[in-house]
């Protein structure tokens, strides 16, 4: 029996699999600091837990429309057009089990086989197995980490061809946190319209953005790159909702319907608690948030400037999401006992065993010079992880 070969060509995630060794052994009552986590560490505001709770009691348990309840969708055109300045019908809205969800989805609508998508590196580990799952081809664009890991379009020019479909852009970014500023976005959107190709901007991290920097759609430049542009996002990252699956679409409204009706056959509707509940983050409110946001930030800022402070590593201050790219070529071809460090994998690998230390290899993104640290876990972790890895490079030898 042969099984479907394109399935076995999508590659397992490092990142689960390194969590997954992390959670084996603290089963086995091993003390081990973990920085691999993709979700805030705080609750789900208490009257989003109340809203679900009220949806429970009233029965709401039901199949709903498959692209989401109207509510909900009126909820997130009032979100675009009060944050993003977008204006959106409910009916160019698809709500998903959560916003991988709504990528699938996004592939499955636009990709014919053969199809490429410009994916900038370091990028999310899911990107490119969503692409190939549509028969699509990814097509990595390297960035540079003294221009913050941002793509420049004369990189996305020497990478386009007349097979190319689509552009992802990420911004706040898992995992570097980069954020794009108007005119960096103005560039690209003027690639992406003389190109003719749609852009898939993800914007999960859209509220988790510090130093007073502010986030941009590029669907809201201008009309012609809106008509081109597939905003996703969801309430995982933003109101602490990871287990509760609600992402969401906004599209023309072509793409919507061929979006709706492959939901239709695969999944049918997201979760009917989840999204009363998600009309309760997206309209109540927002003091949680706000506090979330300045905890993160001190976190980083505390994270950064240790980091810089270890001889061998280096990081750049990220500007959003939750996560610092650490630079660790400089510990490549050095040892601690049986492990020569010669990747990023044999870097984690070796941190969790001597020194019980989790983190996610860059090879995962796309760039084998980096780990990735996530300080969505509380300050006495951080503080203690960050002193176990820094002694863990004084004892690596040459």
């Amino acid at each position: 029996m042969v099984l479907s070969k394109k399935a076995q060509a999508i590659s397992g995630s490092i990142t689960l699999a390194i969590t997954a060794k992390e959670k084996a052994m603290k089963a086995e009552g091993i003390d081990v600091i973990g920085f691999g986590a993709g979700e805030p560490d705080f609750d789900t505001p208490l009257h989003v837990k109340q809203e679900a709770i009220r949806a429970i009691n009233q029965d709401y348990t039901r199949y709903t429309p498959v692209s989401g309840i109207l509510p909900l969708r009126k909820a997130i055109c009032d979100k675009l057009k009060r944050d993003n300045s977008l204006e959106y019908n409910p009916s160019e809205i698809v709500v998903s089990n959560g916003a991988k969800h709504s990528l699938f989805n996004i592939f499955q609508a636009i990709l014919n086989p053969g199809d490429e998508v410009l994916i900038p590196s370091p990028y999310w580990v899911s990107y490119p197995e969503l692409v190939k799952l549509a028969d699509g081809v990814p097509v990595f664009v390297n960035t540079k980490e003294d221009n913050l890991f941002k793509v420049r379009v004369r990189d996305l020019e020497r990478a386009v061809t007349p097979k190319t479909k689509a552009l992802i852009l990420n911004s706040p970014s898992n995992p570097n946190g980069c954020v794009y500023k108007k005119e960096e976005l103005m560039d690209i959107a003027d690639f992406a319209v003389k190109n003719d190709i749609f852009v898939i901007s993800d914007e999960i991290y859209e509220k988790l953005i510090y130093d007073g920097k502010e986030h941009i759609s590029i669907a809201a430049l201008n009309d012609k790159i809106k008509d081109r542009t597939i905003v996703v996002n969801g309430v995982s990252k933003a109101y602490a909702m990871t287990g509760w699956r609600i992402g969401y679409t906004a599209s023309n409204q072509e793409i919507a319907s061929v979006m709706n009706n492959i939901q239709s056959h695969a999944t049918s509707n997201p979760n009917s608690i989840a999204q009363y509940a998600s009309i309760a983050a997206l309209n109540g409110p927002q003091d949680c948030l706000y506090e979330m946001v300045k905890e993160f930030q001190k976190r980083r800022d505390y994270m950064v400037k240790k980091i810089n402070s270890i001889e061998g590593l280096s990081c750049r201050k990220p500007m959003g999401a939750f996560y610092v790219m650490v630079n660790i070529s400089k510990t490549f071809n050095r040892r601690i006992d049986d492990y020569t460090i010669n990747s990023s994998i044999d870097f984690a690998e070796a941190l969790l065993s001597k020194s019980k230390v989790a983190v996610v290899p860059g090879i995962s993104f796309g760039d084998d010079n980096f780990i990735r640290l996530s300080y969505a876990t509380s300050m006495e972790k951080i503080k203690e992880g960050l002193n176990r890895i820094e002694q863990f490079i004084k004892n690596l030898t040459e």
